[in-house]
């Protein structure tokens, strides 16, 4: 993908619009006789107002005279006392049914932004800029909004599709090297449930030239929008979209309950990945070769989440609050080879802990 190419990926309600000149396309959008007259609020992070609200004004001349509602960076902020907060600065700067929202940051925003559109009023449009790896090529297909409750990941939310979606990998120049591995996590999440040709291009690929990643970021999107519109509500096959997630958002929560810092969404994913690689393997569904394939490659990126026995327990406390539990049981999507995953496999609390086991080993 050339620097002036536009990719166009069209999901049931709505175009993902990838490209480095993209925002031009949402210039005129804004400009036209739809948006010409609504107010246009802008949600950011502390980081994003820095580095990312400057480079979309100068492309997108509506958002310089956006109001601007800032949160804290991180997933703290996926609260219900932020989205008090929100939902109060928007009335008080004179938002109505009309307005439009854009979401301008990662998953954080783009997550907490979505739920605020489709709560307020009952409703509001929204776009969203996406401008971290990971907000880019996971956030941005599926509809997926939501917050989370204390440690409990995504607990309260619901699917809303935006208006639109502008991905320009130029954002990515303003990332550090962690949020950068965090949102490959995803990428290559998507590799192992369903391609192999993309797991041998992850595996190649040199990862911080980034304009190298642009047919990449090209490829995840195209992957999750394939299995987003064949499963819009996750009834099946969508949830093999939650291969390293069980175990992973168990870990991320575990690690928001610390006094330090937390892990961010990827480096939790990374783990999980590990652990349901070897239950897969358990499962007789991954060889040995396959898992070990899997655990090098991941552990030789991501750097090590350290937890005791008894964090071990509370993982297993965390992982009971998932939504894709049924009857009281672990329901996990795992791998049968890579490139290819299950869903619906029912997994006891002690293969969990084995597995864990398994990545304390190995790193």
């Amino acid at each position: 993908m050339s620097n002036l190419d536009i990719h166009r990926i069209k999901t049931p309600d709505h175009e993902v619009i990838v490209g480095r000149y993209c925002l031009a396309e949402l210039a005129e959008i804004l400009a036209g006789s739809t948006y010409a007259e609504v107010k246009l609020f802008i949600l950011c992070d502390e980081n994003t107002l820095e580095h990312c609200l400057p480079l979309l004004a100068g492309k997108v001349e509506r958002m310089r005279n956006a109001e601007v509602i800032e949160v804290p960076p991180g997933e703290e902020s996926k609260s219900v006392e932020i989205c008090t907060r929100l939902w109060s600065a928007l009335g008080e700067l004179g938002a109505d049914r009309s307005s439009v929202l854009i979401n301008l940051g990662g998953g954080v925003v783009t997550d907490l932004g979505g739920f605020i559109a489709g709560t307020f009023k009952r409703g509001i449009r929204f776009f969203n800029i996406p401008t971290s790896l990971l907000a880019q090529v996971d956030a941005s297909v599926g509809g997926k909004t939501g917050i989370d409750l204390g440690s409990l990941k995504n607990e309260v939310g619901l699917f809303n599709n935006p208006d639109g979606v502008y991905i320009d990998p130029s954002f990515l120049n303003t990332l550090p090297r962690n949020e950068l591995l965090s949102g490959f996590a995803e990428m290559i999440k998507h590799a192992l449930i369903c391609s192999p040709g993309y797991w041998r291009a992850i595996k190649e690929v040199d990862f911080f030239e980034l304009e190298s990643l642009d047919a990449l970021i090209l490829r995840s999107i195209e992957i999750k929008n394939e299995i987003v519109a064949s499963d819009p509500y996750e009834q099946g096959r969508r949830k093999i979209l939650n291969f390293g997630h069980s175990i992973g958002h168990a870990v991320e929560g575990l690690s928001l309950e610390g006094d330090g810092k937390s892990l961010l969404h990827g480096e939790a994913v990374a783990m999980g990945m590990v652990c349901e690689a070897f239950i897969s393997h358990k499962f007789g569904l991954l060889s040995e070769a396959e898992l070990n394939e899997i655990a090098d490659f991941i552990l030789g990126i991501y750097k090590r989440v350290k937890l005791d026995r008894l964090s071990h327990h509370r993982v297993i406390e965390l992982m009971r609050h998932d939504k894709k539990n049924r009857n009281g049981k672990f329901n996990l999507s795992l791998l049968s080879g890579i490139g290819d995953s299950v869903v619906d496999q029912e997994v006891k609390a002690d293969l969990v802990i084995e597995s864990l086991n398994f990545y304390d080993r190995r790193v």
